[in-house]
């Protein structure tokens, strides 16, 4: 049964930086994309990064762009690992984060739609108090 645990999240001030973690499992992610989300309380979801695991290749959101990154370790033990470095937080960027996975299937790594993901984590709050 594929899984996603993120992890990392917490309470940090403005200006502070966080690193989530999120660790895939269950079957093979080589050829996914793998993206984090944030939901903020009364919102939507929205899209906040992704990365093809096959070519490292990235796409953000405006609203962080310059200052998250995402990244990929290597497979360990068939547990993909992806990365979620934000720096310079602000407290618009307080939400519950998920990290989600798809397959390619002809989609491109910038279609932000949640509804084309297959698999979801549980989430990990991340707070940025002013």
């Amino acid at each position: 049964q594929p899984q996603l645990v993120e992890s990392g999240g917490g309470l940090v001030q403005a200006g502070g930086s966080l690193r989530l973690s999120c660790a895939a499992s269950g079957r093979t992610f080589s050829t996914y994309y793998i993206a984090w989300f944030r939901q903020a309380p009364g919102k939507e979801r929205e899209f906040v990064a992704a990365i093809s695991w096959t070519d490292t290749n990235t796409y953000y959101a405006d609203s962080v762009k310059g200052r998250f990154t995402v990244s990929r370790a290597n497979a360990k033990n068939t547990v993909y690992t992806v990365y979620l470095q934000m720096n310079s937080l602000k407290p618009e960027d307080t939400a519950v984060y998920y990290c989600a996975a798809r397959p390619p299937r002809g989609i491109g790594i910038r279609e932000r739609s949640p509804d084309i993901y297959d698999y979801w984590g549980q989430g990990t709050q991340v707070t940025v108090s002013s």
